[in-house]
């Protein structure tokens, strides 16, 4: 099996390197539009779903005073309620209503579904890491805070 063949395989599996396991994940940006017609956003979270481990998480962070300046009669508890039920969701089980039966995979399918509403998923993007726990934070501090 020549290098390039034994890469392409490592990728295919999420495993990169010889001296560390890495796992494929997908993750999305959590959006605050408070004004479907302006389009202005605040990022407000992240969702992160690695299939191979059957992880899937949402962190938010709302920084309430940007989210005024773009919207100042904007109901932020309302926001913080639908924040909170994306992190619900993620968590599965019984708070999650019918839906927190689903595998992880699907619940991911669907917080990631494109729609109108003023908490909106952004684009999915990859990645490889070694710990999707840590990545969700690393990527809260890094695109939301």
């Amino acid at each position: 099996m020549n290098q390039v063949q034994r890469y392409s395989d490592a990728v295919t599996t999420g495993r990169v390197g010889e001296q560390r396991d890495r796992v494929v994940f997908e993750y999305a940006l959590l959006r605050v539009v408070p004004c479907l017609e302006r389009g202005e956003c605040v990022n407000a979270g992240v969702i992160l779903y690695a299939q191979e481990q059957g992880f899937l998480a949402a962190r938010w962070s709302l920084d309430e005073d940007r989210l005024r300046a773009l919207a100042p009669h904007v109901d932020v508890e309302g926001v913080r309620r639908a924040l909170e039920s994306v992190a619900a969701m993620c968590r599965g089980g019984a708070e999650a209503g019918s839906a927190g039966r689903e595998r992880p995979g699907q619940r991911f399918r669907w917080l990631t579904a494109p729609r109108s509403t003023i908490v909106q998923p952004g684009p999915i993007h990859g990645g490889l890491t070694e710990d999707p726990e840590a990545e969700v934070e690393r990527l809260l501090e890094r695109l939301v805070r």
